[in-house]
């Protein structure tokens, strides 16, 4: 999915996406010019763009190459970001809305397999002061402390899980169905606190904690594995006899993913996704009880998550914190929801009372509306 930031003004920041294509507005009420075509290519950025007027207007951008271009409008000084277009197709012309208040812009460009270059600098003048809420692009490099700190989290995560699935496994094997029951949500909650990582996981995530969803046994498929399948038998009084191989598993798969883990490597650009994917699917999947085969777990789940999505915050806040001006309000409602989650702890959602099911739903709804933006701000850009 093609990704980027509507900056609102002083109203912070606000994701749009529109089929496969994401536009950038800086203020709301854009109003369409009809001015020639902005050319570029693999040689020239921005020829034709000589005199831009302020204020709200589309920029219609024309690639001349033979090659996808991406386009940005910046600031060259600062290189920050006042609009962008991602991956303008060769010989096709693009709609760019933009903002523009008094300052100087040029148009950068970043041929597909190529190196970005800036064109010529233009000036707008007798226009409003320019918005401040334009956003100066994260690199690669600015990414490699924060992956590196955040695999150093998912590799713990994964050395204590290991140890609490070999405790679920005995639990198990010994015949107490109420120890087994304890073990795995004590292990199942930390295995759902790495959320970021699932993609680095690879096949192991289906493995591990995989539901039925496209099975065609439904819970019958021997396709069906892991955690929720040990949840399953648990909770719906199958024999532990026969549940052992089942926790076998579980305990073999966790422990081979936290031996491969050491050499996998996290996508640069799944921190600033999984920031808002996590709690999204939690309002999908946790809050509708789709993900529930019995424990009730659910509301633990979803604070599991949040304690997940704060993870990757944490390593993110440094690039955060000078880039988004919303992260106050953000940190208000993480904490709001933890609190809210906290306070029906061990329900489950049927035992909960409406007005505690609306605050929750609330919650989760607003703090996935308030991570939207991190996915587009904390995307590695090509500068050089």
């Amino acid at each position: 999915m093609r990704r980027s930031v509507v900056l609102l003004g002083a109203a912070g920041f606000l994701v749009v996406v529109v089929g496969a294509t994401v536009a950038v507005s800086l203020m709301p009420g854009d109003e369409t010019g009809a001015a020639a075509p902005i050319e570029v290519s693999r040689s020239v950025c921005g020829n034709g763009w000589t005199a831009p007027r302020p204020g709200s207007q589309t920029l219609q951008v024309r690639n001349n190459a033979a090659v996808t271009v991406e386009v940005e409008v910046i600031d060259p000084a600062t290189g920050t970001v006042f609009g962008e277009l991602d991956g303008v197709g060769a010989g096709t012309t693009r709609a760019l809305p933009v903002n523009l208040g008094n300052g100087g812009y040029a148009l950068r460009c970043i041929p597909d397999d190529g190196t970005p270059f800036v064109g010529a600098t233009v000036q707008v003048t007798g226009g409003a002061d320019r918005p401040g809420s334009a956003v100066v692009p994260v690199t690669n490099a600015d990414l490699l402390g924060p992956l590196k700190q955040y695999h150093a989290y998912v590799a713990d995560g994964l050395g204590t899980l290991a140890g609490q699935t070999a405790a679920l496994k005995r639990s198990v094997h010994s015949g107490n169905r109420e120890s087994s029951r304890r073990d795995w949500l004590t292990a199942h909650l930390t295995y759902e606190r790495l959320g970021a990582a699932y993609d680095a996981f690879g096949d192991s995530d289906g493995a591990i904690n995989g539901t039925t969803d496209g099975l065609p046994g439904g819970a019958a498929d021997p396709g069906f594995t892991g955690f929720h399948r040990l949840e399953n038998g648990l909770w719906h009084n199958e024999s532990l006899g026969s549940l052992a191989p089942v926790a076998d598993q579980l305990d073999a798969d966790v422990s081979a993913l936290k031996t491969a883990f050491a050499d996998a490597q996290i996508d640069q650009n799944d921190l600033g996704l999984r920031a808002h994917e996590i709690m999204e699917n939690t309002l999908q999947a946790e809050l509708t009880g789709r993900t529930d085969y019995g424990s009730g777990s659910s509301l633990a789940t979803a604070g599991a998550n949040v304690t997940g999505t704060r993870a990757v915050l944490d390593v993110l806040r440094p690039l955060l914190a000078t880039r988004f001006p919303g992260l106050k309000d953000l940190d208000a409602w993480l904490d709001r929801t933890e609190r809210d989650l906290k306070a029906v702890e061990g329900s489950s959602l049927a035992e909960l009372a409406q007005p505690q099911r609306e605050r929750v739903n609330a919650d989760v709804s607003e703090l996935t509306e308030r991570l939207a933006p991190i996915a587009a701000i904390a995307e590695p850009r090509r500068v050089s």
